[in-house]
């Protein structure tokens, strides 16, 4: 018999890790346990202790942006940001952290100079760029991780 492919997602309101079938992931799958949306096709802003949950679980390359509000670069890249992560629907999460708002988390991925994107895939760290790109770098700099 086929056994059909799971993929695993965090979701970003509850933190509970979910199993969603590989060929639903761009079927809007929602959460289990809150019922939020789990591919959602904008960038979410999430906090240190989600972004470490996501890193350990989510089958899906995750993005993360690390920037500040105070950061010029930062604030051209965000709607650049947001057309990748819609584009990317079902193929990758992109995510935002706000680096002065958790700087712990900053700190512990080695963050030097923003904005700086970070993708992980399989618990690890994939690949990493700094500087302010266009969406479409953004997301080649996904697919490339992935």
């Amino acid at each position: 018999m086929w056994e059909r492919a799971m993929v695993k997602l965090v979701c970003f309101e509850c933190g509970q890790t979910n199993r969603v079938p590989e060929d639903r992931l761009s079927a809007g799958p929602k959460c289990g346990t809150c019922g939020a949306a789990l591919v959602e096709g904008k960038a979410r802003e999430i906090d240190a202790e989600t972004l470490s949950k996501a890193i350990r679980n989510d089958g899906m390359t995750l993005v993360v942006d690390f920037w500040a509000p105070w950061c010029g670069p930062c604030r051209m890249m965000a709607p650049e940001f947001s057309k990748a992560a819609k584009a990317m629907t079902g193929r990758a999460r992109l995510v935002k952290v706000n680096t002065e708002a958790h700087p712990a988390a900053a700190s512990a991925f080695g963050i030097r100079g923003i904005p700086t994107l970070i993708a992980f895939r399989s618990g690890r760290e994939a690949a990493r760029q700094s500087g302010a790109l266009p969406a479409a770098q953004i997301e080649a700099f996904a697919i490339g991780a992935g």
